[in-house]
Protein backbone atom coordinates (compact mmCIF):
# COMPACT_ATOMS: atom_id res chain seq x y z
CA UNK A 1 0.00 0.00 0.00
CA UNK A 2 1.23 3.31 -0.87
CA UNK A 3 0.24 6.97 0.29
CA UNK A 4 0.20 10.07 -2.62
CA UNK A 5 -0.59 13.58 -1.21
CA UNK A 6 -3.93 15.75 -1.97
CA UNK A 7 -1.46 18.34 -3.48
CA UNK A 8 0.12 16.34 -6.01
CA UNK A 9 4.03 16.98 -5.72
CA UNK A 10 5.59 15.21 -2.69
CA UNK A 11 6.82 11.89 -2.91
CA UNK A 12 4.48 8.62 -2.60
CA UNK A 13 5.47 6.65 0.96
CA UNK A 14 4.59 3.71 2.76
CA UNK A 15 2.62 3.10 5.44
CA UNK A 16 5.67 3.53 8.39
CA UNK A 17 6.54 6.62 7.04
CA UNK A 18 3.18 8.19 6.61
CA UNK A 19 2.73 7.14 10.38
CA UNK A 20 5.49 9.28 11.06
CA UNK A 21 5.22 11.75 8.52
CA UNK A 22 2.04 13.57 9.46
CA UNK A 23 1.75 16.54 6.53
CA UNK A 24 3.32 16.08 3.30
CA UNK A 25 6.24 17.91 2.30
CA UNK A 26 3.85 19.90 0.13
CA UNK A 27 1.69 20.92 2.26
CA UNK A 28 -1.32 18.32 1.33
CA UNK A 29 -2.31 14.97 3.35
CA UNK A 30 -1.46 11.57 2.92
CA UNK A 31 -4.18 9.08 1.26
CA UNK A 32 -4.22 5.46 -0.16
CA UNK A 33 -2.94 5.64 -3.43
CA UNK A 34 -5.84 3.12 -4.16
CA UNK A 35 -8.49 1.62 -1.51
CA UNK A 36 -9.57 -1.60 -0.52
CA UNK A 37 -13.25 -3.00 -1.63
CA UNK A 38 -14.61 -5.74 -0.01
CA UNK A 39 -17.68 -7.59 -1.68
CA UNK A 40 -21.43 -7.65 0.35
CA UNK A 41 -20.00 -11.84 0.68
CA UNK A 42 -17.23 -10.45 2.62
CA UNK A 43 -18.59 -7.93 4.16
CA UNK A 44 -21.54 -10.25 5.68
CA UNK A 45 -18.97 -13.28 6.99
CA UNK A 46 -18.04 -10.62 9.41
CA UNK A 47 -20.80 -10.85 11.38
CA UNK A 48 -20.34 -11.68 14.65
CA UNK A 49 -16.84 -11.13 15.08
CA UNK A 50 -15.11 -9.19 17.98
CA UNK A 51 -14.13 -5.31 17.52
CA UNK A 52 -10.43 -6.16 17.43
CA UNK A 53 -11.24 -8.99 14.79
CA UNK A 54 -13.03 -6.87 12.45
CA UNK A 55 -10.57 -3.90 13.01
CA UNK A 56 -8.15 -6.11 11.88
CA UNK A 57 -9.72 -6.76 8.65
CA UNK A 58 -10.86 -3.37 7.81
CA UNK A 59 -7.40 -1.81 8.48
CA UNK A 60 -4.92 -4.81 7.78
CA UNK A 61 -4.70 -4.00 3.86
CA UNK A 62 -3.58 -0.10 4.62
CA UNK A 63 -0.82 -1.72 7.45
CA UNK A 64 -0.42 -4.31 4.54
CA UNK A 65 3.47 -6.07 5.18
CA UNK A 66 4.61 -3.02 7.36
CA UNK A 67 3.49 -5.17 10.43
CA UNK A 68 3.71 -8.66 10.79
CA UNK A 69 -0.03 -9.86 11.01
CA UNK A 70 0.23 -11.67 14.29
CA UNK A 71 1.80 -8.34 15.95
CA UNK A 72 -1.21 -6.55 14.43
CA UNK A 73 -3.54 -8.19 15.72
CA UNK A 74 -2.05 -8.21 19.21
CA UNK A 75 -1.79 -4.57 18.82
CA UNK A 76 -5.47 -4.52 18.54
CA UNK A 77 -6.39 -6.80 20.83
CA UNK A 78 -4.90 -4.85 23.62
CA UNK A 79 -6.25 -1.35 22.11
CA UNK A 80 -9.96 -2.18 22.00
CA UNK A 81 -9.08 -4.47 25.56
CA UNK A 82 -9.34 -1.10 27.64
CA UNK A 83 -12.20 -0.22 26.57
CA UNK A 84 -15.04 -0.34 29.40
CA UNK A 85 -18.03 -2.08 27.27
CA UNK A 86 -18.18 -5.34 25.75
CA UNK A 87 -19.23 -4.41 22.57
CA UNK A 88 -16.32 -1.32 22.38
CA UNK A 89 -19.21 0.64 20.39
CA UNK A 90 -22.24 -0.25 21.37
CA UNK A 91 -25.23 0.58 20.19
CA UNK A 92 -28.59 2.62 22.27
CA UNK A 93 -31.88 2.98 20.24
CA UNK A 94 -33.73 6.17 20.38
CA UNK A 95 -36.65 5.83 18.38
CA UNK A 96 -37.72 3.68 15.57
CA UNK A 97 -34.82 2.99 13.57
CA UNK A 98 -32.56 5.56 15.15
CA UNK A 99 -29.70 4.97 17.17
CA UNK A 100 -26.80 6.46 19.37
CA UNK A 101 -23.88 4.45 18.49
CA UNK A 102 -21.67 5.02 22.01
CA UNK A 103 -17.94 5.95 20.87
CA UNK A 104 -17.01 7.12 24.48
CA UNK A 105 -16.47 4.11 26.37
CA UNK A 106 -12.30 4.39 25.81
CA UNK A 107 -9.94 5.35 28.76
CA UNK A 108 -11.10 9.35 27.70
CA UNK A 109 -14.17 9.57 26.99
CA UNK A 110 -14.45 10.27 23.54
CA UNK A 111 -14.29 8.58 19.59
CA UNK A 112 -10.69 9.96 19.50
CA UNK A 113 -10.02 7.34 21.83
CA UNK A 114 -10.67 4.60 18.74
CA UNK A 115 -7.58 5.96 16.85
CA UNK A 116 -5.28 7.20 19.22
CA UNK A 117 -5.13 4.01 21.52
CA UNK A 118 -4.26 2.41 18.58
CA UNK A 119 -1.82 5.45 17.26
CA UNK A 120 0.26 5.37 20.59
CA UNK A 121 0.52 1.41 19.91
CA UNK A 122 1.93 1.62 16.33
CA UNK A 123 4.03 4.85 17.45
CA UNK A 124 5.79 2.56 19.89
CA UNK A 125 6.26 -0.60 17.42
CA UNK A 126 7.63 1.47 14.96
CA UNK A 127 9.96 3.41 16.39
CA UNK A 128 11.34 0.74 18.88
CA UNK A 129 12.10 -0.96 15.54
CA UNK A 130 13.87 2.32 13.61
CA UNK A 131 15.66 3.27 17.03
CA UNK A 132 14.25 6.15 16.36
CA UNK A 133 12.92 9.31 18.23
CA UNK A 134 10.20 11.91 17.55
CA UNK A 135 7.91 14.79 19.40
CA UNK A 136 4.38 14.45 19.04
CA UNK A 137 2.86 17.98 18.33
CA UNK A 138 -0.96 18.41 17.82
CA UNK A 139 -3.46 21.00 18.31
CA UNK A 140 -6.86 20.19 20.28
CA UNK A 141 -10.47 21.82 20.57
CA UNK A 142 -11.05 19.26 23.67
CA UNK A 143 -11.16 15.56 22.94
CA UNK A 144 -7.57 15.11 20.90
CA UNK A 145 -5.17 15.78 23.45
CA UNK A 146 -6.17 13.93 26.21
CA UNK A 147 -7.18 10.92 24.03
CA UNK A 148 -3.29 11.43 22.15
CA UNK A 149 -1.91 11.79 25.86
CA UNK A 150 -3.42 8.79 27.02
CA UNK A 151 -2.47 6.64 24.22
CA UNK A 152 1.02 7.63 23.72
CA UNK A 153 2.30 8.72 27.33
CA UNK A 154 3.48 5.14 27.95
CA UNK A 155 5.89 5.85 24.61
CA UNK A 156 9.23 5.56 25.24
CA UNK A 157 10.48 6.97 22.16
CA UNK A 158 8.21 10.02 22.36
CA UNK A 159 7.62 13.52 23.63
CA UNK A 160 4.16 15.24 23.38
CA UNK A 161 3.52 18.70 23.25
CA UNK A 162 -0.63 19.86 23.00
CA UNK A 163 -1.53 22.66 22.20
CA UNK A 164 -5.26 23.44 23.33
CA UNK A 165 -6.50 26.94 23.04
CA UNK A 166 -6.33 28.54 26.45
CA UNK A 167 -9.75 29.14 28.62
CA UNK A 168 -11.64 27.44 25.51
CA UNK A 169 -11.97 23.89 26.61
CA UNK A 170 -14.42 22.68 29.06
CA UNK A 171 -12.44 22.27 32.42
CA UNK A 172 -13.04 17.99 32.46
CA UNK A 173 -11.70 18.50 29.06
CA UNK A 174 -8.68 20.82 30.09
CA UNK A 175 -8.08 18.48 33.46
CA UNK A 176 -7.91 15.67 31.53
CA UNK A 177 -4.78 16.49 29.54
CA UNK A 178 -3.13 18.32 32.35
CA UNK A 179 -3.37 15.98 35.18
CA UNK A 180 -1.89 13.09 33.22
CA UNK A 181 1.78 12.88 35.12
CA UNK A 182 4.86 12.14 32.74
CA UNK A 183 8.30 14.04 31.91
CA UNK A 184 7.33 13.42 28.66
CA UNK A 185 4.07 14.99 28.49
CA UNK A 186 3.56 19.10 28.06
CA UNK A 187 0.39 20.90 27.78
CA UNK A 188 0.02 24.34 26.08
CA UNK A 189 -2.89 26.67 26.51
CA UNK A 190 -2.57 29.08 23.43
CA UNK A 191 -3.83 32.78 24.14
CA UNK A 192 -5.74 32.24 20.87
CA UNK A 193 -8.73 29.52 19.83
CA UNK A 194 -8.09 26.12 18.18
CA UNK A 195 -7.42 27.50 14.70
CA UNK A 196 -4.55 29.32 16.17
CA UNK A 197 -3.14 26.11 17.29
CA UNK A 198 -3.71 24.27 14.40
CA UNK A 199 -1.80 26.55 12.34
CA UNK A 200 1.24 26.35 14.17
CA UNK A 201 0.93 23.04 14.02
CA UNK A 202 0.72 22.71 10.42
CA UNK A 203 3.40 25.18 10.01
CA UNK A 204 5.76 23.49 12.44
CA UNK A 205 5.44 20.32 10.26
CA UNK A 206 6.50 22.88 7.91
CA UNK A 207 9.72 24.15 8.60
CA UNK A 208 11.13 22.04 11.57
CA UNK A 209 14.75 23.87 11.57
CA UNK A 210 13.77 24.94 14.97
CA UNK A 211 14.38 21.18 16.22
CA UNK A 212 17.97 21.58 14.88
CA UNK A 213 17.99 18.26 13.25
CA UNK A 214 18.09 16.17 16.39
CA UNK A 215 14.43 15.17 16.12
CA UNK A 216 11.47 15.20 13.67
CA UNK A 217 7.37 15.99 14.36
CA UNK A 218 5.43 13.71 14.26
CA UNK A 219 0.91 14.15 13.87
CA UNK A 220 -1.62 13.04 16.41
CA UNK A 221 -3.80 14.99 14.63
CA UNK A 222 -6.15 14.02 12.15
CA UNK A 223 -4.18 14.96 9.73
CA UNK A 224 -2.24 11.47 10.62
CA UNK A 225 -3.71 8.96 7.92
CA UNK A 226 -3.50 6.49 11.10
CA UNK A 227 -6.19 8.16 12.69
CA UNK A 228 -9.01 8.18 9.61
CA UNK A 229 -7.69 4.47 9.05
CA UNK A 230 -9.13 3.72 12.59
CA UNK A 231 -12.16 5.25 12.56
CA UNK A 232 -13.52 3.63 9.59
CA UNK A 233 -13.70 0.61 11.53
CA UNK A 234 -17.00 1.53 13.67
CA UNK A 235 -19.08 2.15 10.59
CA UNK A 236 -18.43 -1.47 9.52
CA UNK A 237 -19.41 -2.31 12.88
CA UNK A 238 -22.58 -0.41 13.53
CA UNK A 239 -23.98 -1.93 10.12
CA UNK A 240 -23.50 -5.33 10.41
CA UNK A 241 -25.09 -5.09 13.76
CA UNK A 242 -28.38 -3.59 12.24
CA UNK A 243 -28.65 -6.06 9.61
CA UNK A 244 -25.86 -4.83 6.71
CA UNK A 245 -24.53 -5.08 4.37
CA UNK A 246 -28.28 -6.19 3.43
CA UNK A 247 -29.39 -3.19 4.10
CA UNK A 248 -28.31 0.34 3.68
CA UNK A 249 -27.32 2.47 6.23
CA UNK A 250 -27.62 6.12 7.17
CA UNK A 251 -25.22 8.28 9.72
CA UNK A 252 -25.32 11.45 11.04
CA UNK A 253 -21.43 12.84 12.30
CA UNK A 254 -20.83 15.59 14.55
CA UNK A 255 -17.73 17.18 12.95
CA UNK A 256 -15.37 19.87 13.01
CA UNK A 257 -12.77 18.91 11.06
CA UNK A 258 -14.35 16.46 9.04
CA UNK A 259 -11.82 13.43 9.72
CA UNK A 260 -14.52 11.40 11.44
CA UNK A 261 -17.05 11.31 8.55
CA UNK A 262 -14.31 11.40 5.97
CA UNK A 263 -14.27 7.69 7.78
CA UNK A 264 -17.45 6.95 7.11
CA UNK A 265 -17.30 8.45 3.25
CA UNK A 266 -14.35 6.15 2.68
CA UNK A 267 -16.21 2.96 4.46
CA UNK A 268 -19.04 3.32 1.57
CA UNK A 269 -16.10 3.64 -0.72
CA UNK A 270 -14.44 0.20 0.40
CA UNK A 271 -17.89 -1.39 -0.06
CA UNK A 272 -20.07 -0.67 3.20
CA UNK A 273 -23.69 0.27 1.59
CA UNK A 274 -24.21 3.74 3.48
CA UNK A 275 -26.92 6.47 1.52
CA UNK A 276 -26.31 9.25 3.60
CA UNK A 277 -23.72 10.65 5.73
CA UNK A 278 -24.90 14.32 7.57
CA UNK A 279 -22.71 16.50 8.47
CA UNK A 280 -23.40 17.80 11.57
CA UNK A 281 -22.21 21.34 13.10
CA UNK A 282 -22.64 24.01 15.54
CA UNK A 283 -22.63 27.69 14.67
CA UNK A 284 -19.18 27.67 13.06
CA UNK A 285 -20.22 26.10 9.86
CA UNK A 286 -18.24 26.16 7.04
CA UNK A 287 -18.71 22.79 6.20
CA UNK A 288 -22.47 23.61 6.32
CA UNK A 289 -22.33 26.66 4.03
CA UNK A 290 -20.29 24.53 1.22
CA UNK A 291 -22.28 21.57 1.17
CA UNK A 292 -25.61 23.19 1.42
CA UNK A 293 -24.43 26.07 -1.49
CA UNK A 294 -21.48 25.76 -2.64
CA UNK A 295 -19.53 28.76 -1.14
CA UNK A 296 -16.65 27.49 1.48
CA UNK A 297 -15.75 30.74 3.23
CA UNK A 298 -14.31 31.60 6.52
CA UNK A 299 -15.87 33.39 9.09
CA UNK A 300 -15.27 34.41 12.40
CA UNK A 301 -14.95 31.54 14.88
CA UNK A 302 -17.46 31.88 17.86
CA UNK A 303 -17.57 29.68 20.97
CA UNK A 304 -20.15 27.38 21.11
CA UNK A 305 -21.60 24.61 24.14
CA UNK A 306 -20.12 22.09 21.70
CA UNK A 307 -16.06 23.18 21.39
CA UNK A 308 -14.92 19.98 20.31
CA UNK A 309 -16.33 21.73 16.86
CA UNK A 310 -15.41 25.02 17.75
CA UNK A 311 -13.38 24.81 13.89
CA UNK A 312 -13.66 27.18 11.34
CA UNK A 313 -10.70 25.24 8.88
CA UNK A 314 -11.35 21.52 8.43
CA UNK A 315 -8.22 20.15 7.71
CA UNK A 316 -9.75 16.98 6.45
CA UNK A 317 -11.82 18.30 4.01
CA UNK A 318 -8.76 18.99 1.75
CA UNK A 319 -9.53 14.93 1.68
CA UNK A 320 -12.51 14.75 -0.10
CA UNK A 321 -12.16 17.79 -1.95
CA UNK A 322 -8.88 15.32 -3.52
CA UNK A 323 -11.69 12.62 -4.58
CA UNK A 324 -13.76 15.47 -5.94
CA UNK A 325 -11.87 16.97 -8.25
CA UNK A 326 -10.45 13.21 -9.79
CA UNK A 327 -7.32 13.14 -7.44
CA UNK A 328 -5.86 15.96 -9.08
CA UNK A 329 -3.66 17.74 -6.50
CA UNK A 330 -2.56 21.07 -8.87
CA UNK A 331 -5.88 21.47 -8.44
CA UNK A 332 -6.92 21.14 -4.87
CA UNK A 333 -3.99 23.30 -4.14
CA UNK A 334 -5.05 26.25 -5.96
CA UNK A 335 -8.42 25.83 -4.85
CA UNK A 336 -6.92 25.80 -0.88
CA UNK A 337 -4.39 28.91 -1.93
CA UNK A 338 -7.16 30.90 -3.16
CA UNK A 339 -9.96 29.62 -0.22
CA UNK A 340 -7.14 31.41 2.19
CA UNK A 341 -7.92 35.23 0.26
CA UNK A 342 -11.54 34.77 0.14
CA UNK A 343 -14.76 32.49 -0.29
CA UNK A 344 -14.81 30.10 -3.32
CA UNK A 345 -16.69 27.60 -4.58
CA UNK A 346 -15.96 24.50 -7.07
CA UNK A 347 -17.63 23.11 -10.42
CA UNK A 348 -21.23 22.89 -10.24
CA UNK A 349 -21.40 19.21 -10.88
CA UNK A 350 -18.58 18.31 -8.55
CA UNK A 351 -20.71 19.99 -5.79
CA UNK A 352 -24.15 17.70 -6.70
CA UNK A 353 -21.90 14.50 -6.60
CA UNK A 354 -20.85 15.35 -3.01
CA UNK A 355 -24.64 16.14 -2.55
CA UNK A 356 -25.72 12.21 -3.93
CA UNK A 357 -24.57 11.36 -0.42
CA UNK A 358 -23.81 14.16 2.00
CA UNK A 359 -26.50 16.34 3.72
CA UNK A 360 -25.93 18.92 6.29
CA UNK A 361 -27.07 21.27 9.06
CA UNK A 362 -25.80 23.91 11.62
CA UNK A 363 -27.44 23.70 15.00
CA UNK A 364 -27.31 26.76 17.21
CA UNK A 365 -26.60 26.49 21.41
CA UNK A 366 -30.53 26.58 21.80
CA UNK A 367 -31.34 23.85 19.29
CA UNK A 368 -28.49 21.61 21.03
CA UNK A 369 -30.04 22.67 24.73
CA UNK A 370 -33.76 21.58 23.63
CA UNK A 371 -32.46 18.50 21.99
CA UNK A 372 -30.62 17.49 24.88
CA UNK A 373 -33.79 17.72 27.16
CA UNK A 374 -35.85 16.69 24.76
CA UNK A 375 -34.22 13.39 24.48
CA UNK A 376 -33.48 12.88 28.54
CA UNK A 377 -37.39 13.80 29.01
CA UNK A 378 -38.38 11.31 26.92
CA UNK A 379 -35.84 7.91 27.49
CA UNK A 380 -33.86 9.51 30.46
CA UNK A 381 -31.00 9.30 28.04
CA UNK A 382 -27.90 12.24 28.36
CA UNK A 383 -26.35 13.80 25.22
CA UNK A 384 -23.69 15.32 25.71
CA UNK A 385 -23.61 18.66 23.21
CA UNK A 386 -21.69 17.41 20.33
CA UNK A 387 -23.95 13.89 20.08
CA UNK A 388 -27.44 16.42 20.73
CA UNK A 389 -26.54 18.27 17.67
CA UNK A 390 -25.66 15.33 15.34
CA UNK A 391 -29.29 13.80 16.38
CA UNK A 392 -30.98 17.37 15.79
CA UNK A 393 -29.18 17.36 12.64
CA UNK A 394 -30.04 13.53 11.82
CA UNK A 395 -33.96 14.61 12.44
CA UNK A 396 -33.93 17.79 10.21
CA UNK A 397 -32.09 16.04 7.60
CA UNK A 398 -33.15 12.72 7.17
CA UNK A 399 -34.00 11.20 3.64
CA UNK A 400 -35.89 7.92 3.99
CA UNK A 401 -37.46 6.99 7.77
CA UNK A 402 -36.56 3.28 6.42
CA UNK A 403 -33.10 3.35 6.72
CA UNK A 404 -31.59 2.89 10.07
CA UNK A 405 -30.44 6.52 11.18
CA UNK A 406 -27.16 6.03 13.18
CA UNK A 407 -26.25 9.07 15.02
CA UNK A 408 -21.96 9.06 15.96
CA UNK A 409 -21.98 9.43 19.99
CA UNK A 410 -18.77 11.42 20.29
CA UNK A 411 -18.34 12.11 23.79
CA UNK A 412 -19.60 11.46 27.67
CA UNK A 413 -21.81 13.67 28.80
CA UNK A 414 -19.43 13.99 32.06
CA UNK A 415 -17.28 16.28 29.73
CA UNK A 416 -19.55 18.78 29.36
CA UNK A 417 -21.44 19.44 32.47
CA UNK A 418 -22.08 23.00 31.64
CA UNK A 419 -23.78 22.37 28.71
CA UNK A 420 -26.33 19.82 30.37
CA UNK A 421 -27.01 22.77 32.69
CA UNK A 422 -27.41 25.38 30.39
CA UNK A 423 -30.20 22.12 28.94
CA UNK A 424 -32.31 23.04 31.79
CA UNK A 425 -31.65 19.39 33.79
CA UNK A 426 -30.70 19.27 37.35
CA UNK A 427 -29.24 15.54 36.39
CA UNK A 428 -25.52 15.63 36.96
CA UNK A 429 -23.59 13.41 34.91
CA UNK A 430 -20.94 11.59 36.95
CA UNK A 431 -17.61 10.52 36.00
CA UNK A 432 -16.69 6.94 35.64
CA UNK A 433 -14.66 5.45 38.49
CA UNK A 434 -11.42 5.76 36.68
CA UNK A 435 -11.40 9.87 36.82
CA UNK A 436 -13.72 10.29 40.05
CA UNK A 437 -10.84 11.97 41.33
CA UNK A 438 -10.35 14.29 38.47
CA UNK A 439 -11.01 17.64 40.18
CA UNK A 440 -8.47 17.12 42.92
CA UNK A 441 -5.28 15.91 41.01
CA UNK A 442 -2.54 18.75 40.39
CA UNK A 443 -2.72 20.14 36.98
CA UNK A 444 0.48 21.13 34.85
CA UNK A 445 0.54 23.38 31.77
CA UNK A 446 1.92 26.32 30.20
CA UNK A 447 0.29 29.17 28.81
CA UNK A 448 1.80 30.93 25.73
CA UNK A 449 0.53 33.86 24.09
CA UNK A 450 -0.33 33.04 20.24
CA UNK A 451 2.92 33.16 18.77
CA UNK A 452 4.84 30.27 16.63
CA UNK A 453 8.14 31.44 17.46
CA UNK A 454 7.26 31.34 21.23
CA UNK A 455 5.53 27.90 21.25
CA UNK A 456 8.37 26.43 18.79
CA UNK A 457 10.81 27.78 21.30
CA UNK A 458 9.28 26.11 24.24
CA UNK A 459 9.21 22.90 22.29
CA UNK A 460 13.06 22.97 21.51
CA UNK A 461 14.20 24.11 24.94
CA UNK A 462 11.60 21.09 26.67
CA UNK A 463 11.96 17.96 24.81
CA UNK A 464 14.02 15.28 26.95
CA UNK A 465 16.94 14.38 24.94
CA UNK A 466 17.80 17.73 24.18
Amino acid sequence: MRYISTRGEAPALGFEDVLLTGLATDGGLYVPESLPHFSLEEIRSWRGLSYSELAFNVMHPFVDDAIPADDFRAMLDETYSVFAHQAVAPLVQLDANEWVMELFRGPTLAFKDFALQLLGRLLDYVLEKRKQHVVIMGATSGDTGSAAIEGCRRCEHVDIFILHPHERVSEVQRRQMTTVKGDNIHNIAVRGNFDDCQRMVKESFGNQSFLGGKTQLAAVNSINWARIMAQIVYYFQASLALGGPDRSMAFSVPTGNFGDIFAGYLAKKMGLPISQLVIATNRNDILHRFMSGNKYEQHQLEHTLSPSMDIMVSSNFERLLFDLHGRDGAAVKLLLENAAKGPVSIEDYRWRHARKLFDSDAVDDKATCDTIREIFDRNEYLLDPHTAIGVKAARNCRRDKTVPMITLGTAHPAKFPDAIAEAGLTVKPELPAHMADLFEREERYTVLDNNIAGVQEFIAQNWKNT
